[in-house]
């Protein structure tokens, strides 16, 4: 009898691997919706849907294994971080997805929020949160939407050798900022910027790339800790950005 091995588990979504398959339970069917169609969309290597029957989306496995884990030593080589890179670029070249995603004013209401939060629960010390806010104001500025994953972290991005397989994990899939996605593929892990941008092949604004490591690392920390997960890694981004 195959085992059952949860692969992340908290109040909104819960992923296990029995076998060769994933199963993934949403309890918000709106956002399963966007995952499968965005997965159709997308023009870059993505699981095989093998069943759905609602909230249960039954995914196969990619081949290979991920490019690498927040907060943790990618072992993966640099052409392999290249490649992810490639595959971003590809992606920020599709059609746009119908959702339009968050905008500046939406997302700068959002920092406020919760950079209040951090400061009002000592979660953080307030020259920490206050710095990376004002680092964090140079990504709300007007920008071309383009096709982004939404959660493009390493632990998404499958490998093997120096070739990407697949992507994970599509539910916040959207139009927005394609600097957004290549943040959350270099955030934690800024010694392969380099081989990233290699294989995009095209110049980006690196403080703005930086801006978007900031807002993604305070936005992120409360929903991290409500969910049971360590924002370690996180953290260490913010306190990095000092400097």
């Amino acid at each position: 009898m195959e085992e059952v091995e949860v692969i992340v588990a908290h109040q909104e979504r819960a992923t296990l691997r029995v076998g060769d398959v994933f199963l993934k339970v949403d309890t918000d069917q709106a956002r399963a919706d966007a995952e499968v169609a965005a997965m159709a969309l997308a023009p870059v290597p993505t699981p095989e849907i093998r069943w759905r029957k609602p909230p249960v989306l039954a995914l196969a496995a990619l081949p290979g294994r991920e490019l690498g884990r927040p907060g943790t030593p990618s072992t993966a080589s640099s052409a392999a971080w290249a490649a992810a890179g490639a595959a971003a670029r590809k992606l920020h070249e599709a059609p746009l997805p119908p959702s339009p995603g968050l905008n500046p004013d939406e997302l700068a209401a959002d920092l406020d929020r919760e950079c209040a939060w951090l400061i009002a629960n000592d979660v953080l010390p307030a020259d920490l949160v206050t710095r990376n806010h004002q680092i964090a104001k140079a990504a709300l500025r007007p920008w071309t939407p383009v096709f982004t994953h939404g959660d493009l972290q390493v632990a998404h991005i499958f490998v093997e050798g120096d070739e990407v397989t697949g992507i994970l994990d599509w539910s916040e899939a959207a139009q927005g900022d394609a600097l957004f996605d290549l943040a959350a593929l270099t955030l934690a892990h800024q010694e392969h910027l380099a081989d990233v941008m290699a294989g995009y092949g095209t110049d980006v604004d690196l403080d703005v790339l930086r801006a978007w490591w900031s807002l993604r690392s305070l936005r992120v920390v409360h929903w991290l800790i409500g969910h049971g997960f360590d924002p370690a890694p996180e953290i260490a981004v913010l306190a990095a950005q000092l400097f």
